[in-house]
């Protein structure tokens, strides 16, 4: 560690060349800004497809379908699903979404029957504003995520339209499921008949609530097994399983940018490793005047590390702070055939940030760190 009363000289070091220092610093905030935009891309993805051992919901959808514009099934389903054993609950859903591709802008409408809505999955959030009485109240009513809410910056008493529908914001839920937060609730029987297709009696998928967690597989083959025969087979998954499947290749394009993050990783490593070679190099007789006013070895070599933990450091600082910042204000979500995966900043992110780049910093000191403790007086006053 270096001496508290050093540290000023250290700053001292740094503003000296302060065009390199501010260039480094600048290079270091671009790539720990891609780190933890990739980071939270990464967050984001475990949270809406890593199944847990509490998980009870299962996700009836038309087989071999996989846009909510082609799954189709009768609502009459229903029935016969909470007659399976295991079966704790069932709500049928009418989907529309705005955009059945790969977006960061979709807009995703569940119509849901308002009393199984609100017997099932209304406890299972938060309404930070508006009400539920509100919803109820109103046919036109929406329950919006609140991702959803502000990315497209509405508020209680808004009226909005996407998809050719138009509706109301009765209230505003949050919600620990990533795929409720970023979709609109409205009354089931609304949107069957307000984008003119009249579709009534025709749902996209039917959210089963098991009672046993480790009876999911074996509830899902008994539904897929009644329909088997069905002018409409279904396919039968965990949610998170399904969400996954829907979403494999967002997922592996996330995936693959780990190699991003890992190569903005090695250019912080090069930008404030260079900055320390040429600084170390411009100070030679420096370090020789400190080793005569009684400087040893390890004490200059504590300087030159200390100087690249600085810039190493205040870069990392400004990226992820400026990083989380515009996450946390846009609420950007990958959103593919209904299904969101997040953009999750979160504190952790910028904790690992800071921790990863000092100790770049300090790996990026080490070699001129150890060169300039190992030359002696002489050979740095001959040094031109």
């Amino acid at each position: 560690m270096i001496a508290p009363k050093l540290v000023p000289l250290v700053l001292k070091q740094a503003w000296r060349a302060r065009t390199r220092s501010l260039l480094t610093i600048a290079g270091v905030t671009v790539a720990m800004f891609l780190f933890a935009a990739v980071q939270a891309m990464q967050a984001g993805v475990e949270a809406a497809t890593n199944a847990r051992a509490d998980d009870t919901t299962l996700v009836v959808y038309r087989k071999d379908r996989y846009c909510p514009f082609t799954s189709r099934m009768p609502q009459s389903y229903e029935q016969r699903i909470r007659r399976v054993s295991g079966v704790e609950s069932v709500v049928p859903m009418k989907i529309v979404v705005s955009n059945c591709r790969t977006s960061l802008d979709v807009v995703t409408f569940r119509g849901v029957p308002e009393r199984e809505f609100l017997n099932t999955s209304a406890p299972s959030f938060e309404i930070i504003t508006g009400s539920v009485g509100d919803w109820e109240r109103r046919t036109d009513a929406a329950l919006l995520g609140e991702t959803l809410a502000t990315r497209r910056r509405l508020k209680v008493g808004d009226r909005f339209e996407a998809a050719g529908i138009t509706a109301y914001v009765a209230g505003i839920l949050r919600s620990a499921e990533p795929q409720e937060q970023n979709v609109a609730y409205v009354h089931l029987d609304f949107l069957q008949y307000a984008s003119g297709s009249r579709s009534g009696g025709i749902v996209t998928q039917f959210n089963v609530r098991v009672s046993d967690p480790t009876r999911l597989d074996e509830v899902a083959a008994a539904i897929d097994e009644i329909f088997a025969p069905a002018q409409e087979p279904t396919a039968t998954s965990p949610e998170k399983a399904f969400v996954a499947r829907a979403a494999a290749d967002v997922i592996e394009i996330v995936g693959f940018m780990r190699w991003l993050g890992w190569g903005c990783l090695a250019a912080v490593l090069a930008l404030v490793g260079n900055a320390i070679v040429l600084s170390a190099q411009d100070r030679i007789r420096e370090h020789a005047v400190f080793q005569t006013l009684g400087f040893c070895g390890h004490q200059i070599a504590r300087l030159i590390i200390a100087e690249g933990l600085l810039l190493s450091i205040t870069g990392a600082v400004v990226g992820c702070v400026t990083a989380l910042a515009f996450l946390s204000y846009s609420a950007l979500a990958l959103s593919v055939e209904s299904h969101s995966i997040p953009v999750k900043p979160t504190p952790s992110i910028f904790a690992w940030g800071i921790l990863i780049a000092a100790a770049v910093g300090v790996l990026a000191g080490l070699v001129p760190a150890w060169q300039a403790a190992r030359r002696e007086i002489v050979t740095c006053f001959r040094s031109t």
